[in-house]
């Protein structure tokens, strides 16, 4: 199913997104019964929304739980599935017994969602169950994204990539739906807060956590602690940045983060941006990874 994860360039996507969400449910209404991944993220969140509206009990949505998922995502999923009755469940995944995915090399994504599809086959498999999805959009291949080619050997399906939805769209539908997740920042797991070559470990996860907790009682929205060994790299998104340069402020983010286990605390002056670890990839280093996976 590969024309599911590659951008096409075709009539949908100039169509309005309320047409673009027509389709979709009838797109999802074709299919005998599904299994959704939910993250607790706007775009999963909206798919299984979709899922549930075009197939009701013949739709599942399956949270997985590991180290690398935080429990402010958990506490999103049970929220969000408790208040609009979707089906679901949560499941355990073990790619931290993995010693590729725990080397966190660039293609570290790779083996997180192999481990990950593979639970959600054997799930559907069991149940019987007609077909797995995931919730890429049409912006998400813009990036760096390994994921992408475990998804493919799956064989799972990528609903709002192929109705051409954009990030803007699923937000404004979702907020159209009434879904809670509407405006919700962009997540990641919490393995994306160290850089490549830093091996993932439950230590080092589970103190990048307290550290996002710390900044989330603090009240700020959109943040990572980028963990570069015993320093905290704070990335405030640009609007929030002023109220975190403020004296005051930027000594209760120090405080917070050393009472969660950090001994140095920096604040990025270029502030949040989506995936910035991939930044030091070099186009070299990209072309290397992904040969290396036959992508």
């Amino acid at each position: 199913m590969k024309e599911f994860i590659h951008i096409r360039t075709s009539e949908r996507d100039i169509l309005p997104p309320e047409e673009k969400e027509n389709r979709l449910l009838a797109r999802l209404a074709e299919i005998p019964s599904l299994i959704v991944a939910v993250s607790g993220g706007a775009d999963s969140a909206y798919l299984a929304w979709a899922a549930h509206e075009a197939l009701d009990a013949r739709s599942l949505s399956v949270t997985a739980l590991s180290p690398s998922y935080s429990a402010h995502d958990r506490a999103v999923v049970e929220e969000f599935v408790g208040k609009l009755g979707v089906r679901h469940e949560f499941i355990e995944t073990h790619e931290m017994e993995n010693p590729a995915y725990r080397a966190n090399a660039a293609d570290r994504c790779y083996f997180c969602k192999d481990e990950l599809f593979s639970a959600l086959d054997e799930l559907a498999q069991s149940r019987g169950f007609a077909a797995v999805a995931y919730g890429v959009n049409a912006d998400d291949t813009l990036d760096f994204r390994p994921g992408h080619r475990a998804a493919t050997e799956h064989q799972v399906l990528a609903p709002l990539l192929d109705a051409s939805l954009s990030k803007a769209e699923i937000r404004h539908l979702s907020q159209r739906a009434g879904l809670p997740t509407w405006d919700r920042p962009a997540s990641a797991c919490l393995a994306s807060r160290l850089p490549y070559g830093t091996e993932v470990t439950p230590e080092r996860l589970g103190l990048v956590e307290r550290g996002e907790t710390a900044l989330r009682a603090l009240g700020f929205r959109q943040f990572r602690v980028r963990l570069h060994d015993k320093l905290a790299r704070v990335e405030i998104a640009p609007d929030e940045m002023p109220r975190a340069l403020a004296p005051e402020m930027a000594a209760a983010i120090a405080d917070g983060l050393k009472a969660a286990g950090f001994a140095y605390v920096a604040l990025d002056l270029e502030g949040y941006r989506q995936g910035s670890l991939n930044e030091t990839l070099s186009t070299a280093g990209r072309r290397s990874a992904k040969a290396a996976r036959g992508t």
